[in-house]
């Protein structure tokens, strides 16, 4: 433990050891001579013709030296290691006092704020008295040492001297070692520390607080500096290269300091070190994974310093307006191109695992070297689930990381969207041919793309959803295909091995048309973690309780356009997350109209609808042009419950429909569209889930097209057929399918014949199912509807009716013979044996609910003297007194 938060520097034998080391002071039992902490800048080499300043940072209980020195090393690695790799680096490092337990008992009380205040400060300051202050810097920072440069770099921005804003402007690279971006658990083992030593101590609270995840100000550097990141790139001040090194292994003692989700940035290059985290900062030798990980990183940004210091004061104007000074193709592989509509978005978060996969499937993670295929990949998933937002990422990754490789982009939703796009490459570009109207653009670009001397590029196809649009008709079939598009834009997209292609989509079967059968890789939802991340990125400095932000993301199922459509919302109208909360569960409707707002956002195509309904209608309508029985499924389904729906179901319907074509080959070819689009998903057992609110925003798409009742009398034909009457032999599957019994009951009546006599055969199968079960009450309200709906459409002797009265009756019974409704169920019955002349049966019944209606309602209750007026009524028709005179004995 003690080794976890470092030692106190000695004093320097001879000379200062800091270039502004501060007064001294005497602590009780401690010798006066003790030097302060080392504070400021230090030197740790300088080359004659250096091009840029490496600054280390240390972090918490760092040291400014020690930080950087393995145990048996006698100087820190900037100094002993670095120069050799990098010569025209100036090498600096910078100390602050940030201990959070002092052995000696004397703690700094200075807020990161102030730390990071010295650094700019001190920074410049030492840049101005030499005039290097517009040398290129690179960061090298170490666990607190990250924040504490972030905001530095918040603060310059802010600052209106020169000389400050100058350390923001000059930086080109940040390398992270382990800082708590989200939170860490060292503030938690600092005050273990304190509490176990058993002496008296001091803790640094302001720092300690800092590190505790949701801290308010861990979230004000945060939010200020993804700000200022995002300003920058919207001024055209270009990227800052970022790489967020985390640590692979536990402290000891301690465990793990700074999880890998809280020591990475989204969007940026997570590299892991094989140590823990005081260890991944100390480098015993050239050799060491770990400094060749980092000084890997820092020697790519400084050849990328050197090549942009040399370009633009001696390249020619052709490395910019892409026109080369060799005459032969009037093009040249110098000036790489980044065609990309859409800045930065800095509150782009997680998938970091599916970056690191995009890099891996186009080649981009590993050297730069021909080969004989052409790499391609595919996002798929929901439209709002963040596929473009990935690929925006992965396009600024490469572009920081691969300066040489152009980056086009595509949009797909239609063809004149995707000419227009190659339109725009090709006059941006210079394209020889391509202010010839009569030039077709389409294999125009095609073919320059496939030229080696184009140089290395990134293409990204994204909203590549309709197969037609890039592969023709597929089958004419009337319950298939609506329609036919004319011509087919994937022979347009150019196939060599010097360029990549990523699509997005939300239509797995075209991704895997467009990649050639690689399997595409599907975006599910995000975690609590990102989730939880991009919500307190989005709500700025609204309080985001754990808790409602919690609640927030199920609700709708960690979607990141929905979670940033709810934000927006808040903002908006200055709410709470609770009052959103309280709203989106008020009512179905209340969800659907929230669903249906529109809002502003990063990195989203201006001509793609904001809302998340908006987005996904689009893909209903999408679906329907594909496959009309995908579309009627897709309707059909979201009126059962959204869980379980059994295969069984949406066989039937299309048997239902009296159509030949509809078998079983139709109905696998419609699901696999449904499967493709994310719509629903299937289990092992062939049963569907679908997403709540898909569910809700396909509900409002039929009362849209004003197609509801028709699906909703489908629906409820469908379970009615599919449920079994409630027995012994049938529980399982009656137990199973109740949820959808109680989903199609509740939609609204279409007042159709064959609309009731379904419901009322429902009602009467799922009676006999609660009467199983000892539900006496839930049986008998349903036999009720069910003999009600029978009796008004059937009359009151149909057997039908006739059934639903007897089960009712017994039904009844169970509730006790003198329960009012079982009276009431007791005479109707009577009432019928007696016109189908079964006198005994009838008369019996009679005479048992007339003795029980006087006891238990009394001579003069209605139901009573009803029931005397049906036996007057019988007793004159019969004219005789035999088959009566054994009720006089009951007194009336």
């Amino acid at each position: 433990m003690r080794h976890f938060f470092g030692r106190r520097p000695k004093a320097a034998a001879t000379g200062p050891t800091a270039e502004h080391d501060r007064p001294q002071r005497s602590v009780a039992g401690i010798s006066s001579s003790i030097k302060t902490f080392p504070s400021g800048i230090k030197l740790f080499h300088s080359p004659e013709h250096a091009i840029a300043d490496i600054v280390f940072v240390h972090g918490l209980a760092g040291d400014r030296e020690k930080t950087w020195t393995a145990r048996d090393a006698s100087d820190p690695w900037p100094k002993a290691l670095l120069p050799s790799e990098l010569p025209t680096a100036r090498v600096l490092t910078f100390g602050y006092d940030a201990y959070v337990a002092d052995w000696r008992g004397v703690v700094a009380q200075k807020r990161i704020g102030n730390h990071a205040w010295n650094l700019l400060t001190s920074l410049a300051t030492y840049r101005e008295r030499d005039e290097t202050n517009k040398r290129p810097i690179v960061f090298v920072c170490h666990s607190l040492g990250g924040l504490v440069c972030e905001d530095a770099l918040v603060t310059s921005r802010q600052r209106p001297e020169e000389h400050l804003q100058n350390i923001l402007q000059s930086t080109r690279g940040i390398a992270f070692l382990g800082t708590p971006h989200h939170g860490a658990g060292l503030a938690r083992w600092a005050e273990l520390l304190s509490r176990h030593i058993g002496l008296v101590k001091q803790t640094n609270t302001e720092i300690v607080a800092v590190l505790r995840r949701e801290s308010e100000v861990l979230a004000r550097i945060q939010d200020g500096f993804h700000t200022m990141v995002k300003a920058r790139s919207r001024e055209g001040q270009g990227q800052i290269d970022i790489t967020c090194f985390f640590e692979e292994l536990p402290l000891p003692g301690v465990g793990q300091v700074v999880p890998q989700h809280s020591a990475i940035l989204p969007g940026y290059i997570p590299i892991g070190i094989h140590s823990n985290h005081m260890d991944m900062a100390r480098f015993v030798s050239a050799d060491d994974p770990g400094f060749t990980a980092v000084c890997g990183e820092l020697r790519r940004w400084i050849k990328e310093i050197d090549t942009s210091e040399r370009r633009h004061w001696e390249a020619p104007a052709s490395d910019y307006t892409g026109r080369s000074g060799d005459g032969q193709d009037g093009y040249t592989s110098s000036a790489a191109r980044f065609l990309v509509p859409y800045t930065s978005n800095p509150d782009f978060v997680g998938r970091s695992d599916i970056l690191e996969l995009l890099k891996s499937q186009l080649g981009h993670g590993q050297p730069l070297t021909g080969g004989a295929s052409q790499p391609r990949a595919c996002l798929y998933g929901l439209g709002g689930i963040g596929k473009t937002q990935i690929a925006l990422g992965y396009a600024f990754w490469l572009r920081e990381t691969h300066p040489d490789v152009s980056v086009f982009w595509v949009h797909a939703s239609n063809a004149e969207r995707f000419r227009q796009a190659y339109g725009f490459l090709a006059q941006e570009c210079q394209v020889p041919g391509y202010d010839d109207p009569k030039t077709d653009v389409l294999p125009l670009v095609k073919r320059w793309l496939e030229r080696k001397d184009c140089g290395r590029w990134l293409m990204v196809v994204d909203n590549a959803d309709d197969t037609q649009l890039f592969f023709g008709q597929q089958g004419g079939s009337k319950n298939g295909s609506a329609f036919s598009h004319e011509g087919s834009l994937g022979r347009y997209l150019p196939e060599c091995s010097h360029g990549a292609i990523l699509v997005t989509t939300r239509n797995k079967q075209t991704g895997l048309k467009l990649t050639k059968g690689k399997h595409p890789i599907e975006i599910g939802r995000m975690d609590d973690d990102e989730t939880a991340q991009l919500l307190r990125a989005r709500l700025g400095g609204i309080d985001a309780a754990s808790d409602e932000s919690s609640a927030l993301s199920s609700q709708l199922e960690h979607l990141p356009l929905a979670l940033v459509q709810a934000a927006a919302f808040i903002q908006e109208n200055s709410i709470t997350i609770g009052e959103y909360l309280r709203l989106l569960d008020k009512s179905e409707q209340n969800a659907i109209d929230l669903l249906s707002e529109e809002f502003e956002t990063d990195g989203r195509d201006s001509e793609t609808p904001r809302a998340v309904a908006e987005t996904w209608i689009l893909s209903f309508e999408q679906i329907q042009r594909q496959n009309v029985f995908a579309g009627e499924l897709l309707s059909l389904m979201s009126l059962f419950d959204r869980q379980d729906v059994p295969l069984k179901f949406l066989s039937h319907y299309g048997k239902q429909q009296g159509e030949e074509q509809r078998g079983e080959v139709q109905l696998t070819k419609a699901l696999g569209v449904l499967k493709a689009f994310c719509f629903v998903v299937e289990d092992r057992d062939r049963r569907f889930d679908m997403h709540r609110l898909v569910q809700l925003v396909t509900q409002r798409w039929l009362d849209r097209k004003g197609t509801m009742g028709r699906f909703a009398e489908q629906a409820l034909s469908v379970v009615s057929q599919a449920y079994p009457y409630g027995s012994y032999e049938n529980r399982a599957i009656c137990s199973a399918l109740l949820p959808h019994v109680h989903a199609v009951l509740r939609l609204v009546s279409t007042g159709s014949k064959d609309e009731r006599l379904a419901r009322a055969s429902l009602l009467h199968c799922a009676a006999g199912f609660f009467s199983y079960q000892g539900q006496w009450t839930e049986a008998e309200k349903f036999q009720l509807q069910a003999r009600g709906l029978r009796r008004e459409v059937l009359g009151e002797e149909h057997p039908s009716t006739l059934t639903s009265m007897a089960n009712l009756a017994s039904t009844s019974r169970v509730l006790g013979e003198e329960h009012p409704s079982t009276l009431t169920s007791m005479a109707n019955l009577a009432y019928t044996w007696k016109s189908q002349a079964r006198l005994g049966d009838a008369l019996d019944l009679i005479k048992t609910c007339f003795h029980h209606q006087q006891q238990v309602l009394g001579r003069d209750h209605p139901d009573t003297v009803s029931t005397l007026c049906f036996l007057e009524e019988w007793r004159e028709q019969d004219g005789k007194t035999g088959s009566l005179e054994m009720i006089n004995g009951s007194g009336w």
